[in-house]
This record gives C-alpha cells, sequence and structure tokens, in this order.
C-alpha cells in the first residue's frame, strides 16, 4: 500500500496530466468534427474538492465529496476566455454549478478554485442544473436553469415525484450571482433559454411547456414567449415554433439548446429531440432555423438528427444520451459545440456558421412518411448521376 506521500504525488501527476493534455480533431461527416477526448470529466474536479490534504485527518487520504459526473454545460467567451459553466453532479445525486476555463476551447479546461455558489429562491430548491447561458444586450449575462423541488402534492411514500421550473441568475464575473424570482408559468418549465436580443422591447424565452416532471404530455414542443422583465419574469401565451411529431426524433419531446447564434441568413438553433425506444428514452440533437426579422418563425429544419450518440458515448450513467446547452461562436466563424453524453461527460465538436447555415438550408425537412424519404433519397442519386 502506497505511503500518504506517494498517493499523493500520484493523484497530482494523474490530475495534471489529465488537465494539460491537448485535444485533437477527428474526421467527420463534413458539417462536424469531433474531438478525441472529452474536454471535462469528473477527473477533471480538482483534488481539494475530493480529499481532505490533511494528514492528520485523513491519514488514508481517501475521498471526502465523490464527483460523479460533468456534463450538460453552459458556455460564453468571455474577456478572451472559453468558459464553460457545467452541471457538476456529486455522489449524492446533486448537481451544482462551477466554472472551468480554457486557453482555445477544445482542451486543458481547467476549474476554478471554487463552485458557484448560487443564492436561493423561495424554497431551497433540492437539485439544480443545465444552465444556458446567454450575454444579453441590457448588458447582464443571464443563467436560466432548471430547479427540481419536491411535488408537494405527492401521495405519502412517493419520493420521485418532482417539479421543475426555470431558476433565473445573472452576474458580470461568473463569481457573484444575483438570483431572480423563478419564471412564473401555467406548466412546468425546464429548458428555457433566453433570446439575446430584445424583441419588439422585451425579452424573448424559447420554453418548453410541459405537463409533468418527466413527460411533456400536451406540450407541443419549443415555445416562444415575450416578457417585460426578466426580473420576476411571468409566461402567458406560448407559441410553439418547433413542434413535436409523431415517429420522429422529437416525438416524447424536445428542447431548446443554448441560445440561437445570429447569423446574415437567419438564426442558428440547437436542440434536443427526444423518442422511447426499447432501451428507454433516446436524446439526440437536432438544428434549425428562424428568421432574422422574426425570430420566432420557422425558416428551415433538417429531417432528422444532426448529432447521435456514437461508440462510446453510448455508455454511462443514463445511457443512449446526447444533451447540449452550450456552444461558441468565435468572430472568425469557428463554431464550438459542446455535448454531453450519458449524463456523464462533456465533448466538444468543431464546425463554423457557414457550414451550419449551408446545413439548415440545404438539408431536405422531414417529409414525415418513407415514401417522401425515399423520393428526396433519389432524387440526391438523380442529381448525382448527371
Amino acid at each position: 500500500m502506497m505511503t500518504f506521500d506517494e498517493r499523493l504525488s500520484l493523484l497530482r501527476s494523474q490530475h495534471e496530466a489529465l488537465i494539460s493534455r491537448e485535444n485533437c480533431p477527428i474526421e467527420g461527416n463534413g458539417v462536424f468534427e469531433r474531438y478525441r477526448y472529452p474536454v471535462l470529466t469528473a477527473g477533471h474536479a480538482p483534488l481539494q474538492w475530493r480529499y481532505d490534504l490533511d494528514r492528520s485527518r485523513n491519514p488514508w487520504l481517501m475521498e471526502r465529496f465523490g464527483i460523479h459526473a460533468v456534463m450538460n454545460s453552459g458556455a460564453i467567451k468571455w474577456n478572451g476566455r472559453y468558459l464553460l459553466v457545467p452541471r457538476v453532479e456529486g455522489a449524492d445525486r446533486k448537481s451544482f454549478f462551477a466554472v472551468a476555463e480554457s486557453p482555445d476551447g477544445v482542451s486543458r479546461f481547467r476549474f476554478w478554485p471554487r463552485p458557484i455558489t448560487m443564492p436561493e429562491y423561495g424554497e431551497p430548491a433540492t437539485n439544480i442544473y443545465d444552465m444556458r447561458l446567454t450575454a444579453h444586450e441590457d448588458g447582464w449575462i443571464y443563467g436560466i436553469f432548471c430547479v427540481e423541488r419536491k411535488d408537494p402534492s405527492a401521495p405519502e411514500g412517493d419520493l420521485s415525484s418532482a417539479v421543475a421550473s426555470a431558476g433565473v441568475a445573472r452576474t458580470h464575473d461568473f463569481v457573484n450571482w444575483e438570483r431572480l424570482p423563478d419564471i412564473v408559468s401555467s406548466s412546468q418549465q425546464r429548458n428555457v433559454v433566453l433570446h439575446p436580443e430584445f424583441v419588439d422591447g422585451k425579452y424573448a424565452l424559447y420554453t418548453r411547456p410541459q405537463d409533468g416532471f418527466i413527460s411533456a404530455g400536451s406540450g407541443g414542443g419549443i415555445g416562444w414567449a415575450l416578457v417585460d422583465s426578466m426580473d420576476g419574469a411571468v409566461i402567458s401565451g406560448e407559441r410553439i415554433i418547433s413542434r413535436r411529431a409523431y415517429h420522429t426524433i422529437k416525438e416524447s419531446k424536445n428542447g431548446e439548446g443554448p441560445h440561437p447564434l445570429k447569423t446574415d441568413k437567419g438564426w442558428l438553433h440547437l436542440a434536443h429531440g427526444v423518442r422511447s425506444c426499447a432501451s428507454g428514452l433516446r436524446y439526440v440533437l437536432y438544428m434549425y432555423m428562424t428568421s432574422l426579422e422574426d425570430p420566432s418563425r420557422l425558416i428551415a429544419e433538417p429531417a432528422g438528427f444532426f448529432m447521435a450518440p456514437e461508440e462510446g458515448e453510448y455508455v454511462g450513467d443514463v445511457m443512449n444520451v446526447l444533451f447540449s446547452n452550450g456552444w461558441i461562436a468565435d468572430d472568425d466563424g469557428r463554431v464550438l459545440i459542446y455535448y454531453a453524453s450519458s449524463d456523464t461527460r462533456l465533448h466538444v465538436a468543431e464546425s463554423s456558421v457557414e457550414r451550419l447555415v449551408d446545413y439548415c438550408l440545404n438539408t431536405a425537412p422531414d417529409g414525415l412518411r418513407t415514401g417522401r424519404s425515399v423520393e428526396v433519397l433519389n432524387a440526391l442519386i438523380d442529381s448525382n448521376s448527371i
């Protein structure tokens, strides 16, 4: 058995090797390239978060605070630095937010020394997770995230029923956060995203109304709502802009990922779609575009998934899942897409504004039946035969 000093030296060298590792792209499908290594894992968590490093208090150098997973991250380019605000899940199933920083956006992410201490609002939340970051034109950086509390109307002994609402906080430095009231809605809300610009003088929200904590129920898809203020936002009168449909990648539910990217052809959107299959719920990513003049008006939506789990991404705490709530567009048009696999680890893929716009505008929409899909395929074959 190693001595305390030997074990500490090994832990430090292994951790430094992990967080210093360079990443490299893997040739993809022309739309994007995945990178070889995850950018954040449980192993990236600082040793001082996981271990009491005092020999007298922890002579066996045991983990005192288990970190189980790092996933579902907001993302932003801030003061020339690439920042991620992922969901960090402890061994106790409670999630919290933390900030990780990289010089290039694809490798060498290091967590800031302390996690985010998020102020409470109302009844303290049992769990908070999946923050979407928006640098709004009002000058604040907003984080909207899921707030989970036990369902007060659940029958005695039911320890699984929950209620979801959208929590709101804002910051200028990612250390000090001002907590605002949770968004008020007539339905449960998860995956709420703030549009980066005012629309008709109001704040614009992408919503996901749902009847229950897990099931969307009568919720039609990704909604659009305008509110007067983010300090006490009240959603009334949502309009569905990306609708669920039978036998598609989003038949069970769908939700906006990060806030959309503005291009000269329209707003680029990244979202997730969910369907039921023999192995449970399958989460994939898809894209769509809306109009520059009216960000709630759909102008393009390619058929099927944009990204789906591959190889080791299938395996993890919750299998067969890709989820994204963060991307960064550089000034030169490079787009870094941060996505989590199977609720366990965080990856990055690279594309460009030009490629993503081309993908959205020149990929056929879902015809919603086999016959139409074969027509699209035959048309492509015919065009290649000329």
